[in-house]
């Protein structure tokens, strides 16, 4: 999905500049990470993050969040430095209430600078909508699992991928980039295990299509290194490294491994939720996709350039945690929140 920082791996000898733009202590901890470590030194110097909290995270919140909070969280998001944040999603209102707004808040976010609004959009309609509403970048949303895509999108794989070309096709007459989401690629709630190949088979089909971007949804959260390096593998055999993101729930708490475990294979490209917000609805218990605060706090850790400043981040996880009346889910910010009370007692 358009440019993106150089991929300069630490085994090539470019260590990767440690982010500056905040003094806090919670920098102080990637100052000692040696690049030419065996195990850390094919790590990538650059991780993009695509912030998925303004959409994914909030969809299924019942209560609807106002326009304007929505668009001050956008807004704070890309002050933060996230220079991608999926801004909303051109769904049917019948179905997500909470995304009835997408027009309102593209027409708000029109003039932001910095950053990339990509949208999702479920059909030809959709894509439509959200094209006349300004948008500039599109995501479409298959499954690896069958009995996911007939519950979640009420069609087969096959037919999802039909539908999915006509936008592809569409977006290609208008030069509008195409992310492509895959759903369920370790586990679904209803048939269990996914063999890593039907994941490689429905990635090979979006990247054909045009996907510039295919990121790969552990859906119910349920991977761990070992079911992921498999599921990679197979996909990479299909689709070039560069195309390719992560985007893993942490509903066992297996997130943040899942994640280094691919920065090892390559990857550089990692999909996250502020103050993790969001989860999703068939998976009974999920705590919700794996925070942004975390993934740049772990990331800050290996030396890593994010270009992503945490204090500002923490201050949108902060804001959009009052509004919704809940604790945040970023151990990260809970640990440093803590932290500074402490330090004016």
């Amino acid at each position: 999905m358009g440019s993106r920082a150089p991929k300069l791996l630490h085994g090539n000898g470019n260590r990767s500049p440690i982010n500056k733009q905040s003094t806090s202590s919670a920098y102080h901890y990637s100052s000692n990470c040696n690049p030419t470590n065996q195990v850390l030194r094919n790590l990538p110097a650059y991780v993009n993050i695509v912030e998925v909290g303004p959409r994914d995270g909030l969809q299924n919140e019942k209560e609807i969040v106002p326009t304007a909070v929505k668009v001050q969280l956008i807004k704070m998001l890309v002050s933060s430095g996230l220079n991608v944040v999926e801004a909303t999603s051109f769904v049917s209102p019948k179905w997500v209430p909470q995304l009835a707004d997408a027009k309102d808040v593209m027409d708000a976010i029109r003039n932001v600078q910095g950053a990339r609004f990509p949208v999702l959009t479920p059909n030809l309609k959709g894509f439509e909508a959200a094209i006349s509403a300004g948008a500039k970048e599109v995501a479409i949303f298959a499954s690896a699992s069958e009995s996911f895509s007939k519950s979640n999108i009420n069609c087969s794989i096959e037919d999802s991928l039909a539908r999915f070309t006509d936008v592809a096709s569409a977006a290609k007459e208008l030069s509008v980039p195409v992310r492509g989401y895959i759903s369920c690629v370790v586990g679904c709630p209803v048939e269990g295990t996914v063999p890593p190949s039907k994941v490689a088979y429905v990635a090979k089909q979006l990247f054909d299509m045009g996907c510039s971007e295919i990121s790969l949804g552990d859906t119910i959260g349920v991977g761990t290194p070992g079911t992921v390096i498999p599921m990679l593998e197979n996909v990479m055999n299909v689709v070039p490294l560069d195309k390719l993101a992560v985007h893993f729930h942490d509903t066992y708490g297996q997130a943040l491994s899942n994640i280094l475990t691919s920065l090892q294979m390559g990857i550089s490209t990692v999909d996250s939720s502020v103050s993790g917000l969001g989860g999703c609805p068939y998976a009974k218990g999920a705590s919700g996709n794996v925070a942004t605060e975390d993934v740049v706090y772990m990331l800050n850790g290996l030396g890593i350039q994010t270009n992503v400043d945490l204090e500002k981040l923490m201050l949108a996880g902060g804001f959009i945690c009052k509004h919704l009346k809940r604790p945040p889910s970023s151990k990260t910010a809970v640990a440093l929140s803590s932290k500074k009370a402490n330090s004016k007692l």
